[in-house]
């Protein structure tokens, strides 16, 4: 049996119009995806904040202290310190970045600033925290000091 010519006329015309619909929906879901991406590329532009190595390294500079004075008075070995300055993607651990803090006598405020660049922050609900605040805030900022409070409350040292 053969399909009457004005049927398949009409199943003609029937896809024509669907796949133009279909077509037409795709073409606005790529538009909104274009959209998105431009607004979430203009977001994240607009909010981007300076990365973790150009805050410390503003830091430093602004210390006047050579690479060594501070890794040194950090408690950190020469290596660990070269790869922080040198891989950019590289995030030391939290104890290394308040050691740095204190190595550079930073300020809480500031102190707050580097351990945020890198995603890191000090809380109240954390006794080695609250230590590490009590020390910025009083301007104690010899690193053996620092450990030497932190080990009366049997927490783990800052570095070494």
């Amino acid at each position: 049996m053969m399909l009457d010519q004005q049927i398949i006329k009409e199943i003609e015309r029937y896809i024509e119009l669907h796949q133009i619909e279909i077509y037409s929906l795709y073409e606005s879901v790529d538009a909104e995806y274009v959209t998105k991406e431009m607004e979430l590329e203009d977001f994240i532009e607009n909010n981007r904040e300076p990365e973790f190595q150009q805050v410390l390294f503003e830091f430093i500079d602004r210390s006047g202290l050579r690479d060594p004075e501070v890794y040194k008075r950090a408690g950190i070995d020469r290596r660990h310190f070269s790869k922080i300055r040198s891989s950019r993607n590289y995030l030391p651990k939290k104890n290394t970045l308040i050691a740095l803090a204190f190595a550079l006598e930073l300020d809480r405020e500031e102190t707050d600033e580097l351990l945020h660049a890198a995603g890191y922050s000090l809380t109240n609900s954390d006794t080695s925290d609250l230590v590490i605040q009590y020390c910025l805030e009083k301007r104690i900022t010899n690193i053996h000091d620092v450990n030497e409070a932190l080990d009366y409350f049997s927490l783990e040292p800052l570095m070494g």
